[in-house]
């Protein structure tokens, strides 16, 4: 029990407080950066969402269900913007609403879950195999979790708010490992509509709030900078996911 709760907190916050040294740049360097992390941020959400979530979900379950489940979540999530979240910002010159934070957060917390559940079930396996999943979970972690601040304070969060909710949606990888390692044959058949409603969470954010409002406020330098670091960010992902 040690090492698997050791484990779930490396995988839950090391990506975080590697990521929040985002945060502790000066504010006008942050500023410059903001436009191209949250270009960044896009790619990386839909690599992790179409790249990683959903190929794991359609290999463990059959393809209609797990897409149903997926275009469910897209409707889940357009409800709760549209109804309980929902708060628009009167300005037509912002660049995020500020509920692409709360968004983002109830998704990653999703993820992190998932992520759980892999360090959990590996140590079913082998300590070996649970420290290297660990490992695999930090380093995506990483990169996923700098889109993430980009797209919170975008979206207006002052720098701590967005640390804590970050920090706290990253411990729900504690509850996914010990689901996994001590219910995993419980838990397994829910599996693959959990991380579909997941990926579909990182969809939504990122067609209906975050490529808009590149396409609104191009101040990345151009159409193209901002398409290559979309890129960059679906390649980041595709890096972890193949390899």
């Amino acid at each position: 029990m040690g090492m698997l709760l050791a484990l779930s907190l490396a995988g839950s916050v090391l990506g975080v407080l590697a990521a929040a040294l985002f945060l502790a740049l000066p504010e006008r360097r942050r500023n410059a950066f903001l436009p191209a992390l949250v270009s960044y941020a896009t790619g990386t959400l839909l690599g992790a969402a179409f790249l990683g979530l959903l190929p794991r979900a359609l290999s463990s379950a059959p393809p209609a269900p797990v897409l149903g489940a997926a275009l469910g979540g897209v409707f889940l999530f357009l409800g709760l913007e549209k109804t309980l979240l929902w708060r628009h910002c009167h300005n037509e010159n912002c660049d995020v609403h500020p509920s692409a934070g709360t968004m983002i957060v109830i998704g990653d917390a999703l993820h992190n879950f998932m992520d759980g559940v892999l360090i959990g079930s590996a140590l079913l396996v082998s300590p070996g195999l649970a420290f290297t999943s660990t490992l695999a979970v930090v380093a995506h972690e990483i990169p996923q979790e700098t889109g993430d601040f980009a797209i919170m304070l975008s979206a207006g969060w002052p720098r701590k708010k967005a640390f804590i909710a970050n920090i706290l949606s990253s411990l729900a990888t504690l509850p996914g490992a010990f689901a996994a390692y001590y219910a995993f044959g419980f838990f397994k058949p829910a599996l693959p509509y959990v991380i579909a409603v997941s990926a579909a969470s990182f969809i939504y954010i990122a067609l209906a709030d975050l490529i808009p409002a590149a396409h609104r406020v191009p101040r990345v330098g151009s159409p193209l900078a901002q398409f290559m670091l979309g890129l960059l960010g679906v390649g980041t992902i595709s890096v972890f996911v193949f390899h």
